[in-house]
């Protein structure tokens, strides 16, 4: 896979800000380069320990994590923070900007802080947040840290990437029933009441407790503390927590979609004709692959157009390794392929491959091919597979 000029990786496993900052830029616009930038990082996260925090509007998120910097960087850890703001209706840009409240941190070369915009994104985080996550992992900062938009009581999308879970729960947001209602209370690792110098702190504490007293498995039960950001108490208990916390990197770990990236890029290196045509995989998990391809001079045909022929392919590659993702031979018995759309030379194209349906001995499968640029969609492709009861031999596996 090549990564863009602008995007060297040996930059970003080096730290450089300019290539860092322009990669998320990339990767939150989502234009072509994202694929590229993705695919050459995945090699190198699992290192870095991802710290979620959520919580109400208004609860202190951003003033916690803004101490939290200072103290782990106490500690000589670099930190990376995605701070997720809600939308402008107007440009779609971060509406409330964290770095603001952060900006003292900002001059530290071993601080990286980025605001992205939620844009509509349900769950309480953005839609590249997971990308961008990987790509400061990749940076080899130690911690990051990401603060999800102010969320309710069903935003909890943090628990797909986070180590560690920190759920905020400032005093006075309502009466007792509020502490054992379900949703985003229920993936904590652990509760901190914020602003714990107002009156209702202790009673907010108590309730917490309590909640969690009524708790099924009492094997694991989440601590509960107390912060007061302005005068530094209860940060220095919450940092020694978390840096003794043993589940980091763990979000990669043995995850079946890592498997199948490992396979299928061996696969897609082991094919010829993949090879000749300039094909790169670019995403993987069992049953589905998405692979791209830029047009050249060789594809084109004798109208000046990229030819059925090569799309056919791109589409028959994406199929062919999503339907052998699972590490047992599958062949093409029947395929069909219906082009809505020219390509021109030097475009790029993506094909996503899905599974539709998988028994014993035949799996059905779709591919969507659409333009990199602006997600246009220009063919389509089904196909029908026969299972074999033999395992894929790839060379190096």
């Amino acid at each position: 896979m090549r990564m863009p000029v602008e995007f060297r990786i040996e930059d970003i496993l080096s730290r450089d800000r300019r290539a860092i900052a322009r990669a998320v830029t990339a990767l939150e616009s989502g234009d072509e380069r994202m694929h590229a930038i993705r695919f050459s990082v995945a090699e190198h996260v699992g290192h870095a320990h991802v710290i979620g925090v959520t919580g109400p509007p208004g609860g202190g998120k951003s003033t916690l994590v803004s101490v939290l910097i200072e103290a782990l960087r106490a500690r000589s850890l670099t930190v990376a923070v995605i701070a997720v703001d809600p939308s402008s209706p107007i440009t779609g840009g971060a509406v409330l900007g964290d770095r603001i409240r952060m900006g003292a941190m900002q001059s530290d070369d071993g601080v990286f802080i980025r605001s992205l915009a939620s844009r509509g994104h349900l769950g309480g985080l953005s839609a590249a947040a997971a990308d961008v996550i990987d790509l400061f992992d990749a940076a080899g900062f130690d911690v990051l840290i990401v603060e999800a938009v102010g969320s309710g009581q069903s935003e909890v999308e943090i628990t797909r990437y986070a180590d560690t879970r920190i759920v905020i729960c400032p005093p006075g947001l309502g009466d007792d029933v509020q502490a054992i209602k379900a949703g985003i209370l229920e993936i904590a690792d652990a509760f901190v009441v914020t602003k714990a110098d107002l009156p209702d702190a202790a009673r907010t504490e108590e309730q917490l407790k309590a909640m969690l007293a009524l708790r099924t498995d009492q094997s694991i039960v989440p601590p509960v503390m107390k912060t007061v950001a302005v005068s530094g108490e209860g940060i220095a208990q919450l940092v020694d927590w978390l840096c003794a916390r043993e589940h980091k990197g763990t979000r990669h770990l043995g995850s079946p979609a890592n498997a199948a990236r490992k396979l299928l890029s061996k696969l897609i290196r082991a094919d010829g004709y993949a090879r000749h045509l300039g094909l790169e995989l670019i995403e993987a998990s069992p049953g589905s692959a998405t692979v791209r391809m830029e047009v050249q001079a060789h594809h084109i045909n004798f109208n000046g157009r990229c030819h059925g022929g090569a799309i056919f392919a791109l589409g028959d590659t994406a199929l062919g390794l999503a339907c052998n993702s699972y590490g047992r031979i599958a062949t093409l018995v029947d395929g069909q392929i219906s082009i809505a759309s020219a390509v021109e030379g030097g475009e790029w194209l993506v094909a996503h491959a899905f599974e539709v349906s998988r028994s014993r001995k035949i799996g059905s499968y779709r591919v969507n091919i659409t333009r990199a640029r602006n997600g246009q969609y220009v063919a389509g492709l089904h196909g029908t597979v026969y299972l074999l009861d033999q395992s894929l031999q790839v060379e190096g596996s």
